[in-house]
């Protein structure tokens, strides 16, 4: 099983790993699956931690490059793709993980509801 991961599960998978979900957990753990994340999930955390709304813990992109988890770059055709999504879901970083999970044949991890209506195939996190 292929996974990328939404930015709060790539969070907790970094920082807080007990609030993942035990299908979760154990999926990333899982030897035989790859998982990936987004430079999006990046930028967008990047963003909360500027404006306030988020605490990130010190070194977290180096110590996301030691885990294993590995970048799942933004392609143009990713970038198309999001773009032309119907309007289930305004925010663009979740149209952008949607389309790039759905491009790439990935699982995504993830909390929110939203995935679903796109018909990408989703892992609760």
């Amino acid at each position: 099983m292929n996974l990328l991961l939404d930015s709060h599960a790539l969070l907790w998978a970094l920082a807080a790993p007990d609030k993942l979900s035990p299908a979760a957990k154990e999926a990333i753990r899982r030897p035989s699956n790859v998982v990936y994340y987004s430079p999006v999930s990046v930028w967008e955390l990047e963003i909360k931690a500027a404006r306030g709304k988020l605490d990130l813990p010190p070194d977290w992109t180096g110590a996301l490059d030691r885990t294993g988890i590995l970048e799942q770059p933004v392609t143009t055709a990713d970038a198309v793709r999001a773009a032309r999504l119907p309007p289930h879901h305004a925010d663009p970083f979740d149209r952008m993980l949607v389309a790039q999970a759905l491009n790439g044949e990935l699982q995504l991890v993830t909390r929110d509801a939203f995935a679903a209506a796109y018909g990408v195939p989703v892992l609760p996190a």
